[in-house]
């Protein structure tokens, strides 16, 4: 039992750290891309070339880091194989689904038209290039929103259902696989990637101003950059507030983690920030927080989660016992519940591949059949006891918050650089600010991650399949070595990438 879970975190190591390397590059393609496509739409229709200077300007950072992109995302897709082919066994003509769909049409789509983009200048008219600029760029999105897809899948398993026969997972309705969880998912990332794209902008702009150098152009850029931000900012909260509905229907222990709730209650408040006590567990009676700050608005939580205030939002441990009434009218059970009718399944599953391999199917699908109520327990077989189902509470809280904070940060960066206007040329302490804010960025855009991924532990397909049943039967040592090596090889790429860009900055937009 140590041995499998120190592969596995091992595995979940070396998969995350793959991954956050990999989402460095992706929002600032997402984000740069639509600021481009504008910048170029401005040029066509002013005719003014110093537009034309600023998109080719742009266009060379977004290029930039969107190779570097493409390389870490490939590895992440071969991690499925490599380190969690018991998962790629169960559920893979489900998830490769999108994933086939991304490759196949959205891929080539975004890789077709920035060959035009970038060399299509003058082969091309003004419209003819605005035109592959732009279809470049949606390319880009349309291959986030299948790679989301299967993401959000993971997160809310709709569409699919065990087939005893085959012991696999099979896809019953493709639309079913596309469900709210993952239109959300593919919202909120993609404009929450055009803010941080729209705060790369602004302080790479705001740099060019304190150097007094392309002043121009570092105020055109100012100029779209914050208008995109503003309009981007008020998205992502929007999109962040259906996110959390349906991760408070859908998911109810990770919702949980993110406010540090243990009791359930109705009339919840949302937690503005607090130091979470670390001598709390969902077993002692120790209070959850140090201190606390509060939403000023009474019962926020639970109306954010059904527009009702008097909602009740489980806890940690309501989840736990399943003593809470569901959002949909029907009472919880209790997680040992889901073990014991998960286990039930289990058995029956063994004693169906014996009569089937018997060749006495009609035996075979009475003794499935008769499972029909606890087949959606069946990935509970694999839980040891219900506390497993407890995901890291201090890294999701503090995580979730940190995001929210940081976006409310953007929120007042925008809105000052829109004030400014005019006057942002002379405005140092903005400037100053602006360069600041683009590592808050990155670092917002992964803590949304974080929460993601990290509350829905253990699972990898949410009450599907848990992490130690999910994992490739490797040595250990095999994944601590391909970790090392893997990051070794993101860091150099991530340093060569910040070096091209940086000599890039310093070497300004060519303007004659």
């Amino acid at each position: 039992m140590v041995l499998l879970d120190s592969l596995v975190n091992w595995s979940r190591g070396q998969f995350a750290m793959t991954a956050m390397y990999h989402w460095l590059f992706v929002p600032l393609t997402l984000g740069l891309g639509l600021i481009v496509c504008i910048l170029e739409s401005i040029y066509v229709k002013t005719g003014d070339e110093k537009w034309k200077h600023a998109t080719k300007f742009w266009m060379t950072i977004f290029g930039i880091n969107f190779a570097i992109g493409v390389a870490t995302g490939l590895i992440l897709e071969f991690e499925f194989g490599t380190n969690w082919s018991n998962y790629s066994w169960l559920v893979g003509d489900i998830f490769g689904a999108p994933l086939a769909i991304e490759g196949i049409l959205a891929f080539f789509m975004e890789a077709t038209f920035l060959s035009l983009m970038f060399f299509g200048w003058k082969k091309l008219s003004k419209g003819g290039h605005l035109a592959a600029t732009w279809l470049c760029v949606i390319g880009a999105t349309i291959s986030a929103f299948w790679i989301l897809t299967a993401n959000a899948w993971m997160q809310y398993p709709a569409g699919a259902h065990l087939v005893a026969a085959t012991q696999r997972m099979e896809m019953t309705n493709f639309w079913d696989v596309l469900s709210p969880v993952a239109i959300n998912k593919f919202f909120h990332t993609v404009v929450s990637s055009w803010v941080l794209g729209a705060v790369f902008v602004l302080g790479v702009s705001s740099w060019f101003l304190l150097k007094k150098r392309n002043v121009e152009f570092a105020l055109k850029s100012v100029k779209v950059a914050s208008i995109v931000g503003c309009v981007a900012i008020i998205l992502t909260i929007l999109t962040g507030h259906t996110s959390a509905r349906e991760v408070a229907a859908k998911q109810p222990m990770k919702l949980a983690a993110m406010e540090g709730l243990y009791d359930g209650k109705t009339n919840a408040n949302l937690v503005a920030f607090g130091i979470l006590n670390p001598s709390k567990t969902y077993d002692n009676a120790e209070k959850p927080f140090i201190f606390k700050i509060d939403v000023p608005i009474p019962g926020f939580l639970s109306w954010i989660a059904t527009y009702d205030s008097k909602t009740f939002i489980p806890g940690i441990n309501n989840v736990i016992n399943g003593d809470y009434p569901q959002f949909d009218g029907t009472q919880a059970i209790s997680i040992a519940e889901k073990m014991a009718k998960g286990r039930e399944a289990n058995d029956s599953l063994k004693r169906f591949a014996v009569l089937y391999n018997q060749k006495d199917t009609v035996a075979a699908n009475a003794v499935w059949a008769t499972q029909a109520e606890n087949q959606k327990y069946f990935g509970y077989s694999h839980v040891q006891q219900p506390s497993d189902l407890i995901p890291n509470v201090p890294l999701v809280f503090y995580s979730f918050h940190i995001m929210v904070i940081l976006g409310g940060l953007f929120v007042l960066l925008f809105l000052i650089a829109l004030i400014l206007r005019g006057k942002i040329e002379k405005a140092k302490w903005f400037h100053w600010i602006a360069i600041i804010s683009i590592p808050l960025a990155y670092l917002c855009s992964q803590m949304g991650w974080v929460v993601t991924e990290m509350g829905r532990f253990p699972w990898a397909i949410h009450e599907v399949l848990p992490l130690n049943a999910a994992v490739s039967q490797l040595a250990t040592s095999s994944v601590i070595v391909t970790f090392f090596l893997f990051l070794v090889l993101f860091t150099a790429l991530l340093i060569a990438e910040v070096t091209i860009m940086v000599k890039q900055i310093r070497k300004g937009p060519k303007e004659s």
